[in-house]
C-alpha cells in the first residue's frame, strides 16, 4: 500500500480536479460512500448516487447538490439486482449524462462477526456476492462507458487482509480478498487502456459497518471518512494515475501529515 497523493498536480484552474467528470459511486449511502460523493462533487463531478435506500440517497443528494453540480439519484438494491439491472443503469447513465469517467465501489455487507460454524448460510452468501460479485457485475456493465473516455478510473474500497483474514469475519473476509483479486486480474487485462483500475484502503472510519465489529471504547483510532473520501478523489483524478493497479492506503498518509 502506498500514501496518497495531492491533486494539486490535477487541480483545474477553479481548483477542481474533477470538474466536468461524471461519477458513479456505488454505496453512496454509506459512511464512505456519502463522504466520498460530496467530495467528488465539490471537486467538480456529475455525481451518479446508487444506493439500496432512497430515504438515505435523498439526504446524501440534498448535501451533494448544495457543494457542487445536481447529482443522478439510481436507488438499486446490490443483493437482488441482476446483470440486465446493472446493464440498464449504464444505459441510463449514457442516455442522461451522455458519459462515464469513474467509479468508486463502497458496497458492502457485514453482517458481524460470527464463527463460520454456527454462521447462516444465506447471511454468508449475501456477504460474498454484495462485497465482491455485484461491484464485478457492475464493473463489466460499465466497462464500455468508461472505456469511451481518455482517462477513466474504477475504484474500489477494499479492507485490511491482514484484518479481515482472521478469524469470524465469514463472507464478508472472503470477497474482501477476491475483491483484491479482481483488481489485479482487471489491472491486468486494462492496463494498456484507459481505463485505470486501483484499490482504496480507507482505514479504521467511524462507520455503521464497522460498528458491527468494534464498539466504541474498543475503536480508538477509527476516524471520519472526510480524509478517505479525498483520497477517493485523488483516484478518480488524473492525479491517480501513479496508483494505477494498487491500493492507495489513505490510512497510511494520514498518520504521515
Amino acid at each position: 500500500m502506498s500514501a496518497w497523493p495531492s491533486t494539486s498536480t490535477d487541480t483545474a484552474l477553479d481548483g477542481r480536479p474533477l470538474r466536468d467528470r461524471v461519477v458513479l459511486v456505488a454505496g453512496a449511502g454509506g459512511g464512505l460512500g456519502s463522504a466520498a460523493a460530496v467530495a467528488a462533487a465539490r471537486a467538480g463531478a456529475t455525481v451518479v448516487l446508487l444506493g439500496r435506500k432512497p430515504r438515505r440517497l435523498d439526504r446524501v443528494y440534498a448535501q451533494v447538490q448544495a457543494v457542487g453540480p445536481e447529482p443522478l439519484l439510481y436507488p438499486l438494491d446490490l443483493e437482488g439486482a441482476s446483470p440486465d439491472d446493472y446493464a440498464d443503469l449504464a444505459q441510463a447513465i449514457g442516455r442522461e449524462l451522455g458519459r462515464l469517467d469513474g467509479m468508486l465501489v463502497c458496497a458492502a455487507h457485514f453482517p458481524g462477526l460470527t464463527p463460520f460454524e454456527l454462521a447462516d448460510p444465506a447471511s454468508f452468501a449475501r456477504a460474498v456476492h454484495v462485497t465482491l460479485t455485484a461491484p464485478a457485475w457492475l464493473a463489466q456493465a460499465c466497462l464500455p462507458l468508461l472505456r469511451q473516455r481518455e482517462d477513466a478510473a474504477l475504484v474500489f474500497a477494499v479492507d485490511a487482509p491482514e484484518r479481515v483474514g482472521q478469524a469470524y469475519w465469514g463472507g464478508y473476509g472472503v470477497a474482501q480478498h477476491g475483491l483484491r483479486g479482481l483488481i489485479a486480474s482487471l489491472h491486468d487485462e486494462l492496463a494498456k487502456g484507459p481505463v485505470r483500475v486501483a484499490g482504496l484502503y480507507p482505514g479504521p472510519l467511524r462507520t455503521a459497518l464497522r460498528a458491527r465489529a468494534y464498539s466504541i471504547d474498543q475503536d480508538a483510532t477509527a476516524v471520519g471518512p472526510e480524509a478517505a473520501a479525498e483520497a477517493a478523489v485523488a483516484l478518480l483524478s488524473a492525479a491517480g494515475h501513479p496508483w494505477r493497479g494498487q491500493v492507495l492506503d489513505a490510512c497510511a498518509d494520514a498518520l504521515s501529515r
